[in-house]
C-alpha cells in the first residue's frame, strides 16, 4: 500500500509540474503568436491592395482598404474552413463596387506539403483575381477554366482546391447577402 501511495504522489507532482510548465510557456508565447498573426493580417491586406495606405476594421474579420487620399479601394474578408488535413484560413479581397475579386492570400494551412500546400502558390492564388462575385466560383480539373467564374484545381490536391473555393463561396456570398 505504501508503494502505491508513493507512486501516486510522485506521478501527481510530475503532472502538476508539467502542467505548470505548459501554462507558463503558453502565457509567454501566446502574446507573441497573436502579434505575429496581426502582422500577417496587415501584410495580407497590403498584399491584396498594394496601393493602400491604411485600412479599417468594419466588422470582425472584415476590413476596408483606403488609398492615400482616403478613397475606398475595396474590402478584405478573413475566412476559414476545413481543408484536407486541417483548417485553412485565408483572406480574399473584393473591389469597392463588390463586383470582382481582387486577390487571395492564404494565412494559415496545414495541407500536404508539395501537393495541397500549393494553394499558397502565386500561380493558384492569381486565378482568383478578377473573377466576378455575382455567381459562386467553380473549380475544374483537366480542362482550361473559363473566366469569369472558374479556376483550375491543383492536380493531386483537388480536396484542398475544392476547400478554398467552398470557403470563399460560402463566406463571400453570405457577406454579400447582408451587405
Amino acid at each position: 500500500m505504501n508503494k502505491i501511495l508513493r507512486m501516486i504522489v510522485v506521478l501527481s507532482i510530475i503532472g502538476f509540474l508539467s502542467g505548470g510548465i505548459l501554462a507558463a510557456v503558453y502565457q509567454f508565447s501566446h502574446p507573441l503568436i497573436e502579434m505575429r498573426r496581426a502582422e500577417a493580417l496587415k501584410a495580407a491586406i497590403f498584399e491584396i491592395f498594394p496601393q493602400a495606405e491604411n485600412y479599417k476594421e468594419i466588422e470582425k474579420n472584415i476590413y476596408k482598404a483606403f488609398d492615400r487620399n482616403g478613397n475606398l479601394l475595396g474590402y478584405t474578408l478573413t475566412l476559414q474552413g476545413g481543408g484536407y488535413q486541417g483548417i485553412i484560413k485565408l483572406m480574399i479581397g473584393i473591389s469597392a463596387d463588390l463586383e470582382k475579386f481582387i486577390g487571395l492570400v492564404i494565412l494559415e494551412d496545414i495541407e500536404t506539403p508539395g501537393l495541397g500546400a500549393k494553394i499558397g502558390s502565386k500561380e493558384f492564388r492569381e486565378q482568383f483575381r478578377d473573377l466576378l462575385t455575382s455567381k459562386p466560383i467553380q473549380y475544374v480539373k483537366n480542362i482550361k477554366p473559363k473566366p469569369p467564374y472558374e479556376i483550375q484545381a491543383i492536380t493531386g490536391a483537388t480536396i484542398s482546391s475544392r476547400s478554398v473555393v467552398k470557403i470563399i463561396n460560402q463566406g463571400v456570398q453570405a457577406w454579400l447577402r447582408v451587405k
